[in-house]
């Protein structure tokens, strides 16, 4: 465990936290505005947040341990991964954790905590969330694992900071096949496990659409501000990886203040401007039908094959 890797599991979390509910602002911000409305400002969702958090904790009748661990067990999962993956500084505090097979079975271990929350309510609309929160899932994490696993042939290693690291040593992996095929497959996987259009609309409560606000009906006051901060945080980790995935430029090589500072306003930077981008698309797109979801997400998987086929035959 060196020096930068503790750093960086201090600062990658707390800028993670802090940060996410302002990524959200800024979306929906952009939404606005290219909508033609004025927005709530890119600090609402901090501000509902706080909110929640004063009203009372309330829970269905009938409910286990099930529903009440969940929004703990989706935040603590999400910000397990904020402390171990190359965001700000190239080595982990948790280097084993830092697997590509690791963080995708914490991530999916939140989606699954948050699924059985909702089967747990025992409501019609908490299973039907739940039922299609798992047909994405099922879909999602392999497309999730075969797009990094693309990345992870040519290094020789599934460690994510070595993969970060030595796209820095060798700019040139970022226009190959391999890493084109692999990050249109990821986008794919971050819009269906985020819950943005058009696989899912976060803003809707029409309950024939609705995925991810049909497993959290139940949850109110603090549970509820736990698991919408979570969702945002998981938001931030998807396209932080992305960011440092493919354009890893500015990430903190070692342990200096300067280089540190330098990491902190990349990963701001690329999260903010991929953000916006994503919320700039949503306008512009339709949300697509249920049924033809998952041929969205084969496709992503065929994409994600492609690459890596093209890493063995090109490497």
């Amino acid at each position: 465990m060196s020096a930068l890797g503790v750093i960086g599991g201090v600062v990658q979390p707390v800028l993670i936290v802090a940060g996410s509910p302002l990524l959200v602002g800024l979306m929906r911000q952009v939404r606005a505005r290219l909508e033609g409305r004025a927005g709530a400002g890119v600090g609402q969702p901090w501000r509902d947040l706080r909110k929640l958090l004063r009203k009372e904790r309330i829970a269905p009748r009938g409910t286990s341990e099930v529903f009440r661990f969940a929004p703990l067990v989706l935040v603590a999962t999400t910000l397990v991964v904020a402390v171990v993956v190359p965001f700000v500084a190239t080595e982990s505090a948790l280097d084993p954790v830092a697997d590509l097979f690791a963080v995708v079975a914490l991530l999916a271990l939140g989606a699954v905590a948050l699924a059985l929350a909702g089967l747990d309510t025992g409501t019609a609309f908490g299973g039907m969330g739940a039922s299609r929160e798992m047909t994405i899932l099922a879909l999602v994490e392999p497309t999730l694992l075969v797009a990094i696993f693309a990345l992870s042939v040519r290094v020789g290693s599934t460690n994510l900071g070595a993969i970060v690291s030595s796209t820095l040593h060798d700019p040139a992996r970022v226009i190959s096949p391999v890493s084109l095929l692999a990050a249109v497959a990821l986008i794919v996987v971050i819009v269906a496990e985020t819950g943005r259009i058009p696989v899912d609309n976060p803003s809707t409560h029409l309950e024939l659409t609705m995925v991810h606000e049909a497993m959290v009906l139940e949850h109110a006051g603090p549970d509820l501000a736990l698991v919408e901060l979570a969702s945002a945080m998981r938001l931030s980790v998807f396209l932080g990886l992305l960011a440092n995935l493919f354009v890893p430029w500015g990430i903190a090589t070692e342990a200096t203040p300067l280089a540190l500072l330098i990491g902190v306003l990349a990963l701001v930077v690329k999260v903010g401007v991929l953000g916006g981008l994503l919320a700039a698309g949503e306008v512009f797109v339709a949300k697509l039908r249920l049924f033809r979801v998952p041929e969205l997400l084969a496709g992503s998987f065929l994409l994600a094959l492609l690459a890596v086929a093209a890493s063995f035959f090109l490497a």
